[in-house]
């Protein structure tokens, strides 16, 4: 097995614990995270995004909480990954089951360097949001609503001392 994978392993295993110092190091210090929702740059903010959502997780649903991951290969230089995520959505309440396929790469100290995450945004707005998410969840109307206010939420989470 490549180290590289053991680093998707440490990674998945630490967020199925809500560990999201063990996941913020597994980054590099430059790396890149890119999803429906976040556009990060920087193992302050991706570490950020982690510590705010599993401290949520904590918070208002380690009673449903449950990661699943599959599929993990790595090389030297390349990753993937496919999970699973079931979780109250904290802003509403509502349970989610999230399927999202992740790409890797790694510099050559096998950290971390661009993290990309896609899921289908209509079916998670639909779990996440109910109404509204069926209505509004395949237009960018809605995207762009939901990708400002997790930025502003980030902003207000890394504020804090």
């Amino acid at each position: 097995m490549h180290p590289n994978q053991r680093t998707l392993e440490r990674f998945y295993a630490a967020f199925a614990q809500l560990d999201a110092d063990t996941m913020a190091a597994c980054y590099a210090e430059d790396a890149q995270f890119d999803d429906e929702v976040f556009s990060l740059h920087g193992k302050r903010e991706l570490g950020g995004m982690w510590r705010m959502l599993c401290a949520a997780t904590r918070t208002q649903g380690r009673d449903v909480w449950e990661l699943e991951s599959s599929g993990l290969q790595a090389d030297a230089s390349t990753g993937k990954a496919h999970w699973e995520a079931h979780y109250r959505f904290s802003t509403t309440g509502r349970l989610v089951h999230n399927r999202i396929d992740s790409a890797f790469s790694f510099n050559p100290a096998g950290l971390i360097v661009n993290h990309v995450d896609r899921f289908d945004f209509w079916r998670w707005s639909r779990q996440a949001l109910g109404t509204p998410g069926l209505l509004l969840g395949w237009t960018p109307l809605l995207l762009t609503k939901v990708r400002r206010q997790a930025a502003a939420n980030l902003k207000k989470f890394l504020a804090r001392p």
